[in-house]
């Protein structure tokens, strides 16, 4: 189990990547808006990479760790106590889990089935639900 993303909530994804973007050595991995949501990918340089969510609360943060098994994750984690509040949610990468501890703080498991679907998606010229920036 490793940290892979922080899904970070934003009131204004814009105004927070820009935000992010001006950390020095990060750099814009991906961005789409699609279903109603604008989402983007800010690489820090080591992992975990910050996913800016206009979806989610505004200054929340929840942690994304990647497992080999999401289903055995989830049962070893209810066993201590965690809850389970959505399980098998679909993502481009694979199917993924939010649980909380036994005081409620959340988490979220992903088990990555598809590594590089969003940096391939983006990379398509074709994807028509990718922002990318202005050329120079």
């Amino acid at each position: 189990m490793h940290l892979r993303y922080l899904y970070v909530g934003s009131s204004d994804t814009e105004r927070d990547l820009a935000a992010w973007l001006c950390v020095p050595g990060a750099i814009l991995r991906w961005r789409f808006q699609h279903f109603g949501a604008d989402v983007a990918a800010v690489d820090l340089g080591s992992a975990p990479a910050v996913l800016i969510a206009d979806h989610r609360p505004s200054g929340t943060i929840l942690p994304i760790y990647a497992v080999d098994d999401l289903n055995l994750a989830v049962a070893a984690l209810e066993e201590h106590g965690w809850t389970v509040h959505e399980h098998s949610l679909g993502t481009p990468e694979g199917l993924a889990a939010v649980m909380s501890d036994p005081s409620g703080t959340r988490i979220a498991l992903l088990e990555v089935e598809r590594p590089g679907a969003m940096e391939a998606a983006y990379a398509s010229e074709d994807n028509t639900h990718a922002v990318r920036p202005p050329p120079p």
